[in-house]
């Protein structure tokens, strides 16, 4: 793929790139899930601010790839096997929070509010933070992907930026599509079925990603 790069329409190949990247962020997974969640408690702002977290995660993942760290954890079966369970154990905390609030009328908005307005951007970075895959896919897909005609460092850093970008324009909109209809959701029944069912699909992936750490 890097050879691609220096044959053919630069045009084609850059829309070839972005197209891969995009088809990997639009994947439903534990980050869309957080983004649903505050979009429904506490709107769009909050769940803006949920992508802004996840989208820095993604950087932080490649900075380290750059200077090699992710190498090591994809490498290392116990350094990966620790980051799992705590991203496990992260996630199985936010259900259990959505289970809580949903069972005893406590809706997540207020809680929010009790620790800080920037509790959002920072559920988004930890959630991305702690989720392993991210450093395998940057060392074993983003490399074959890299423009040829740049340093290593550079082209990787040049396609984690349109990862991230992508990422956060994404889930922008399902934030804003989300909160456009929170008029209906915010019905007490209805409020409480989408906080179980955003419980049960967060605890689905924690169990999910503490079975593939063992």
């Amino acid at each position: 793929m890097v050879e691609a790069w220096g044959a053919g329409p630069v045009g084609a190949q850059v829309v070839g790139v972005i197209g891969v990247l995009a088809l990997v962020t639009v994947v439903p997974g534990p980050d869309m899930a957080v983004v649903t969640q505050h979009a429904i408690a506490s709107g769009r702002r909050e769940a803006a601010r949920v992508a802004a977290g996840v989208a820095t995660g993604l950087l932080v993942w490649g900075v380290f790839c750059v200077v090699g760290l992710a190498a090591v954890l994809a490498a290392s079966a116990e350094a990966y096997a620790v980051v799992k369970l705590l991203g496990a154990a992260y996630l199985l905390l936010l259900g259990a929070r959505a289970l809580f609030g949903a069972r005893h009328g406590v809706p997540l908005k207020a809680s929010r509010r009790t620790t800080g307005v920037g509790n959002g951007y920072w559920t988004g970075l930890a959630t991305n933070v702690l989720n392993p895959k991210i450093a395998v896919f940057y060392v074993g897909l983003l490399p074959s992907l890299a423009p040829g005609g740049l340093p290593a460092a550079a082209g990787m850093g040049l396609l984690v930026l349109v990862h991230a970008v992508l990422s956060l324009s994404w889930l922008a909109g399902v934030a804003h599509a989300v909160s456009s209809a929170r008029s209906f959701f915010e019905g007490p029944r209805v409020r409480v079925a989408l906080e179980r069912v955003t419980g049960v699909v967060l605890i689905g992936f924690g169990l999910r990603v503490a079975a593939e750490a063992n």
